[in-house]
């Protein structure tokens, strides 16, 4: 057996991507990485709020489709959508066709946008809330050991709630940070658990 089999072999993944090649690469090489680019953080804010009530690929699934609806993610223009866009969403069989999750996207935008403004970026306002300013790498035996939630998960929703930020519920939040590596839940013996 070549050298580069027994490696390929070797790789150990979060159970939680199953087999599914789309999940297998978000998994390898997003979920868990830090991310301090406003725009990616965007992104997610628009994927996750999407995803409330839903499993995550498929949302995965559909996301060039919201890349396509949404304006690249770019907030600015997202933030000026008007209900003619909402109707052209509404529409569009590439989306969760949700008007509720479709709205608070645009209304978040237009949050996010003060939030940048009051804190310098979207990034420097989610990690005032960690714990010096730093990412959390957690020690995970088991997939059951996982949360949902946490309480700071509890404190940054709760926060969001209060500045009007739609969708974006403890769960949904506690996802974003794993998404984004605010939380790195990778499990301990995973490949990928130090691969920022």
């Amino acid at each position: 057996m070549s050298d580069s089999n027994s490696s390929k072999e070797s790789i150990i993944r979060c159970g939680w991507c199953g087999s599914d090649p789309l999940y297998m690469k978000y998994h390898d090489e997003e979920w868990g990485k830090e991310v301090h680019d406003d725009e990616v953080l965007f992104e997610f804010l628009i994927l996750e709020s999407a995803q409330a009530g839903l499993s995550w690929i498929t949302i995965l699934k559909r996301r060039e489709n919201y890349r396509k609806a949404f304006a690249e993610f770019d907030v600015r223009r997202v933030a000026a959508f008007t209900e003619e866009d909402v109707a052209r969403l509404m529409q569009d069989e590439g989306i969760i066709r949700n008007r509720l999750k479709i709205e608070a996207a645009i209304s978040n935008a237009k949050l996010f946008l003060k939030v940048q403004e009051e804190f310098g970026s979207f990034d420097r306002y989610l990690y005032s809330f960690m714990p010096e300013g730093k990412a959390i790498i957690n020690e995970v035996g088991n997939l059951k050991d996982v949360p949902a939630r946490t309480e700071l998960s509890d404190t940054i929703s709760r926060d969001m709630k209060k500045r009007g930020f739609k969708f974006f519920g403890t769960t949904i939040c506690y996802a974003h940070m794993q998404a984004t590596g605010m939380i790195n839940d990778h499990l301990d013996n995973c490949s990928f658990k130090h691969t920022n």
